[in-house]
């Protein structure tokens, strides 16, 4: 067997679900008219790419209180924001003078931002981070990082909060449903059925132009099984790493080091002992042929498997070669979200093994779903976010690398959370809402300020709310999940034309990548 991370059943079943489900599609002439569509847009790709690129999702699995992570600090006397947020947020709300300052630019010689035009007209609210973010601070004024404000999925725009009372506009179903819209948010199609994800979908059209040379998948999970990385043909199928490397054969020890002459050297022969002739007669009989198509097929994923990791080992040998000190970066994000990116960083080390001039990584979190003892919980992820996200950056600027011009960070979640506690007292947490903030890092991105539209953080019926309930503070996005993955795709190799088949309901929005009024121009 392999040595899988720790996986639910609940996991299993998505997975099966899923794979049927990209391998059905609607209906067989939906799912043709697709796969015509995307080798069309395959084929005006135009020449190879040149040039590595890489996308890193990191995904915030339960729900980010993201309006404690990017917070009003300004005096309330004076700052309707900082009104607002200590009105409704009770005993969640963050103490203003604790908060690490934005240098948001408001006037000139910097353009001053957008992100407050809607909701706030020629206002410009003062705004931090949580106390436990600094890093996320440094990077922002520092011009590396960015936020995307008020994100979430939307089948259709919603114009105004009175739109989503009278149901005078489709929403996404389940909106609250943890389950169902991870799966939205990446699958960016929130009122169908899931087929594929939106990376899926992208490594499809992308990777025979750009990856001719390809030996392993250009969709490496550091987390498992996920939607987002599902594609429609099977053509690119996610594969699934490690913080240590590739997921090896179970009972053979590290490296296979109880099993070869040489650990991880299959040329070197087979060990005189029980686990080394175990494993030479599992190898022989992988490389029998069945007549049998089922067993003939599963002894090909097998030896593909194998064959994998040996090209992730390479891959791993090639990043030690840089001598780039990878412990050292991460010495201060010893954590899962930390390892994981430590491992993302080093295949990007280490991209000539591979093959790709386009990768795509899908990395997770847990933890997130604090309905009790926020303050405590949120801030420990803060502190594991921001102090892993640090290290990510620092590695790729390593000079022995110097990979962060190359590489695309960007956050996702469920959705935000309710601006309204579910109690009184320091041991309450919050509830599941809807828009919340985002974060994009790397050389491309335009950083050192907030896109999309900061929102009003009032509840209920109050003059200029968007809250969708009476008083919960579940805040309707004013940015589709659409509108901020194109920009990625965009720069990662898909041009306006084939926009829609990978986002298929993105005509129903303001186009960031033609129109200013989406304010989501940040790469």
């Amino acid at each position: 067997m392999k040595q899988h991370q720790k996986e639910d059943r609940q996991s299993r079943r998505d997975f099966l679900r899923q794979s049927a489900c990209a391998s059905l599609g609607v209906t067989g002439l939906v799912n043709a008219l697709a796969q015509m569509r995307l080798m069309t847009a395959a084929v005006a790709a135009g020449d190879s790419g040149t040039g590595y690129k890489a996308l890193v999702c990191l995904f915030l699995a339960g729900g980010n209180d993201s309006y404690n992570m990017l917070v009003p600090m300004g005096d309330p006397a004076s700052d309707e924001a900082r009104a607002d947020y200590e009105a409704t947020r009770g005993i969640l709300k963050l103490d203003r003078t604790t908060l690490h300052a934005l240098n948001i630019p408001t006037s000139a010689p910097d353009t001053p931002t957008k992100t407050f035009q809607k909701h706030y007209g020629s206002v410009f609210p003062q705004l931090g981070v949580h106390p436990n973010a600094q890093p996320l601070a440094t990077m922002f004024n520092s011009g590396e990082l960015a936020f995307v404000s008020n994100v979430g999925t939307l089948a259709y725009p919603i114009p105004t909060r009175d739109d989503y009372v009278n149901r005078t506009v489709p929403v996404p179903p389940q909106l609250f449903s943890h389950s169902d819209q991870q799966v939205q948010w990446q699958s960016s199609i929130s009122d169908k059925p899931f087929s594929s994800g939106w990376g899926g979908r992208t490594a499809e059209m992308l990777n025979a132009s750009y990856n001719p040379n390809s030996k392993v998948s250009m969709s490496i999970s550091l987390s498992g099984v996920n939607s987002f990385q599902v594609g429609t043909a099977g053509g690119v199928t996610q594969y699934i790493v490690n913080s240590s490397g590739a997921v090896p054969l179970l009972g053979y020890g590290t490296n296979y080091s109880s099993a070869y002459n040489t650990p991880g050297d299959p040329t070197s022969g087979y060990q005189s002992n029980n686990r080394g002739r175990r494993l030479k007669a599992f190898e022989d009989i992988m490389k029998l042929t069945h007549e049998n198509l089922l067993e003939d097929q599963y002894n090909k994923i097998v030896e593909r498997a194998r064959d994998s990791e040996g090209i992730i080992g390479s891959a791993l040998t090639a990043a030690a070669a840089t001598n780039v000190d990878f412990d050292t970066h991460f010495a201060n994000a010893g954590t899962n979200l930390g390892d994981q990116l430590k491992m993302v960083a080093k295949l990007i080390a280490g991209c000539t093994p591979l093959g790709n001039n386009r990768q795509i990584f899908f990395v997770k979190v847990d933890g997130y779903d604090t309905h009790q003892a926020m303050l405590g919980d949120h801030a420990n992820l803060m502190t594991e976010l921001s102090e892993a996200m640090l290290a990510f950056r620092n590695t790729l600027k390593d000079p022995l690398l110097d990979a962060f011009e190359n590489v695309v960070t960007f956050t996702a979640s469920d959705f935000s959370r309710t601006l309204t506690p579910n109690g009184t007292t320091e041991a309450d947490g919050s509830d599941h809402a809807w828009g919340g903030n985002a974060i994009v890092m790397g050389g491309p991105i335009k950083g050192g300020d907030i896109y999309g539209h900061y929102p009003p953080l009032k509840t209920g019926d109050m003059t200029g709310s968007i809250d969708s309930h009476s008083t919960g503070g579940r805040l309707i996005p004013d940015t589709s999940v659409d509108q901020y993955s194109a920009v990625l795709a965009n720069w990662f190799g898909i041009d306006s034309n084939s926009m829609e088949a990978i986002f298929p309901n993105f005509s129903r929005f303001d186009d960031p990548l033609t129109t200013s009024s989406a304010n989501l121009d940040f790469i």
